[in-house]
């Protein structure tokens, strides 16, 4: 017979290993799967105790499929009604496209038709589908004008080994068969053949890592906890082969509980112990992990003759930028050890100081990955480490050093800064060292104590090695919170890319990395509700709300600190009605310190929905609510010129413009601050009183107002931008330009 066992992309070598090691004959890695021949037992057998297949296939034949007709007759002309048993239900999993059959669920759907005519036409009973639990499934793979169509003898897929490894909500699970991939790349197998083996596991998961190693340990089948088979309808199943494996399986299992195995386990996230715990004695395992730290794991990998250490870093995306650089630290200290690694990347080739031995290319999920398997070495390199508030800690480029030295300094330096000028938000450090192109800002918390750090990168410039200038951000990240006293899980990081608006935001992905630990809002009685990751920060006497777990910025631009407190003296210098407005508004700070200025009318305008009740929030919780406090969602653009052919005037304006922006809510296709400010300021004059002011401002580092076209229509322009920029950005006086505009 013939047979196949598919697998994730990548385990190919991994499968055929561990088919031949289960005595099953003829194995032939293809793409994707694992072919094998022998009898109907070999097959049974793989789906019993192989930890690495998805699903066993018994071939029944290859057709023509060119088409929908010559794929309905080629199933057709198989015999069925010698496949099916007696009163069992099925369905139908197809897989693969081609230029006429180019829908998976038609494919099924012609499938299941010739499956159920043929029998209908030789016994006169028309067999009943049951997608949701079928007793039989066929599995159809297209393949050209060619579908191989099997009987599929697991069922569902062999990773679902009956016992749950999804126990703690903040830890990440990794599927079973992956975890048993990481252990085969290791040479877990021969580990156990050797007797005692010793596991410590970096990250495991979710215990799916000890619960792999552990059955393989105990020689226990994997496929023991299975309640359901794909064979149950199928007329060719033999079930008295089938009982003699699976008695041979328990006795194994119960033969091998006197096995030895030891469990070490390093993993710093809540509950990633108790879901270790809970996922080993979900699989019927007895065996206690032991919990320790980096540096107590290395010391039992060295004790223990032999031992594999495991590292799982696939659930660290790339958004968790922070996390992984505080992952690699600890990993450095396992540097010599035998380690094998799921990695997203090659960072950690130089956390451990020497190249794999073997890579394996896979996916998980959708992104790219591979496991690394690096050989003991005695001759590894003690690790490169920096000096950090006191601490000597791993790095993985040694200039490094250098980064540490000059952000202690200027740390101490903006700190005494700080607290004469009574800011506890602020820039600490803006790429003052070319090869680290990075922006710090430092968060203090009033209300919600805390302190936050939010570190951006600038994209490094074409001809830069790339993985050289990851590996550069990862010290910074794993630097910049010790310098600083932040934790680590208080990092949000941000990349940006140069383009010719500046400093653009290009990844807004990479924002996101921590929120408030319970998920919930905060809302006390009488307070203004707090949302779930938000933090609330003092500036200038006014309370605002930060959030770095927003896809967009913070909640507010720091560079603009001075221009805030312009505007509040502005606004108690102005007679008359007192009106302030607020274009591109954003989460509104500016509308809070005109409010605070004695502004008697506010309107804050923006497009965003979600920044306009950010806005309203940060107005309510500084005591400024009412209907004297209008809240505008529009296109600023189109709210301008409609509000230029009505009597509403304002004293104060202040319009804060983005660089560049092609919403598809905005009625113009969109808006580029260089070609369309002219147009956009002249509207902002003509809705002035008389005698009253606005101040323009935007990021463009190369911006250039034309002057020429704002006097022939009346408006006078005068540049503030140095007064407007606060001490803490006087090393980039680019970060934004700003203009007083009035009327000539």
């Amino acid at each position: 017979m013939e047979f196949v066992a598919t697998c994730p992309k990548g385990f190919e070598r991994l499968l055929a290993d561990e088919l031949r090691a289960l005595r099953v004959p003829q194995v032939r890695p293809l793409k994707g799967q694992v072919s094998f021949g022998g009898e109907l037992a070999d097959a049974y057998r793989a789906c019993l105790w192989s930890r690495l297949a998805s699903r066993v296939l018994a071939v029944l034949a290859r057709v023509d499929a060119h088409d929908s007709d010559a794929l309905y007759a080629g199933v057709s002309s198989i015999v069925w009604e010698g496949q099916l048993a007696p009163g069992a239900t099925f369905a139908v999993d197809a897989h693969g496209t081609n230029a006429q059959l180019r829908n998976t669920q038609f494919v099924a759907l012609r499938v299941k038709d010739a499956v159920v005519d043929r029998i209908f036409a030789a016994t006169g009973v028309r067999p009943v589908t049951d997608p949701a639990r079928p007793g039989l499934t066929i599995d159809a793979r297209l393949s050209g004008d060619h579908v191989t169509i099997s009987i599929d003898l697991a069922g569902e897929p062999l990773f679902r080994r009956g016992y749950d490894s999804r126990a703690a909500k903040g830890v990440a699970p990794l599927r079973p068969d992956y975890a048993a991939a990481l252990l085969a790349a290791g040479g877990w197998r021969e580990a156990v053949r050797s007797g005692a083996p010793t596991l410590v596991a970096l990250w495991p998961g979710q215990g799916s890592v000890l619960v792999e190693a552990a059955s393989a340990a105990l020689d226990r089948a994997p496929g023991l906890l299975r309640s359901r088979w794909g064979f149950a309808g199928w007329a060719g199943h033999d079930e008295p082969v089938w009982q003699a494996l699976l008695h041979e399986a328990e006795a194994r299992a119960a033969s091998g509980e006197k096995n030895a195995c030891s469990l070490v386990v390093c993993d710093d996230r809540p509950g990633a112990a108790s879901a270790c715990r809970q996922a080993l004695r979900a699989a019927g395992i007895a065996l206690e992990p032991t919990p320790c730290s980096a540096p107590e794991a290395a010391d039992a990998a060295r004790a223990a003759a032999g031992a594999l250490v495991t590292c799982d870093l696939s659930w660290i995306g790339e958004t968790a930028l922070a996390r992984e650089a505080a992952a690699l630290s600890s990993v450095s200290a396992l540097a010599g050890q035998g380690v094998v690694a799921l990695a997203r990347d090659a960072s950690l080739d130089a956390a451990l100081r020497t190249e794999p031995a073997a890579v394996d290319e896979l996916i998980v999920g959708r992104d790219p990955a591979t496991i690394r398997r690096y050989a003991r070495r005695d001759d590894v390199e003690p690790p490169s480490c920096v000096d950090a508030a006191g601490e000597r800690i791993p790095v993985l480029v040694a200039g490094s050093e250098q980064f540490a030295r000059r952000l202690s300094k200027v740390a101490r330096q903006r700190a005494k800064w700080a607290r004469r000028e009574d800011v506890t938000c602020y820039r600490v450090y803006d790429a003052d060292l070319p090869d680290y192109a990075v922006a710090i800002e430092l968060y203090e918390g009033s209300e919600t104590p805390g302190r936050w750090l939010q570190i951006s990168e600038y994209a490094p410039p074409r001809g830069v090695d790339l993985e050289l200038a990851h590996r550069r951000l990862l010290d910074v990240l794993a630097i910049a919170p010790r310098v600083m006293d932040v934790a680590s899980g208080d990092v949000s990081v941000r990349v940006r890319t140069r383009s010719r608006g500046g400093s653009q935001y290009a990844d807004e992905a990479r924002a996101p990395e921590r929120g408030r630990r319970d998920g919930r809002s905060s809302c006390r009685p009488g307070r203004v509700e707090l949302p779930a990751g938000a933090h609330l920060v003092d500036e200038g006497g006014l309370t605002f709300e930060v959030n770095f777990d927003a896809r967009h910025d913070c909640g507010i631009f720091l560079d603009h600190r001075e221009t805030r407190g312009r505007i509040r003296e502005m606004m108690k210098q102005t007679k008359g009605s007192k009106r302030f407005l607020n274009l591109f508004a954003y989460t509104g700070t500016a509308t809070c310190y005109a409010a605070d200025g004695g502004a008697k009318h506010t309107t804050t305008v923006d497009l965003s929905r979600p920044s306009l009740d950010w806005a309203r929030r940060n107005m309510a919780r500084n005591g400024f609510a009412g209907e004297e406090h209008e809240f505008v969602q529009a296109d600023v653009l189109a709210w301008v010129s409609e509000q230029r052919h009505t009597k509403n005037r304002w004293d104060l304006i202040f319009c804060d413009v983005p660089t560049f922006s092609n919403s598809a809510r905005m009625r113009k296709a969109s808006f580029d601050v260089q070609r369309d400010h002219a147009e956009l300021i002249i509207g902002v004059s003509r809705l002035l009183v008389r005698g009253g002011s606005a101040i323009f401002s935007c990021n463009l580092r190369t911006f250039r107002p034309d002057v020429e076209k704002l006097e022939r229509a009346g408006v006078r322009l005068t540049d503030i931008t140095d007064e407007t920029i606060p001490e803490d950005f006087s090393r980039n006086r680019k970060i934004h330009h700003a203009y007083l505009v009035e009327r000539a």
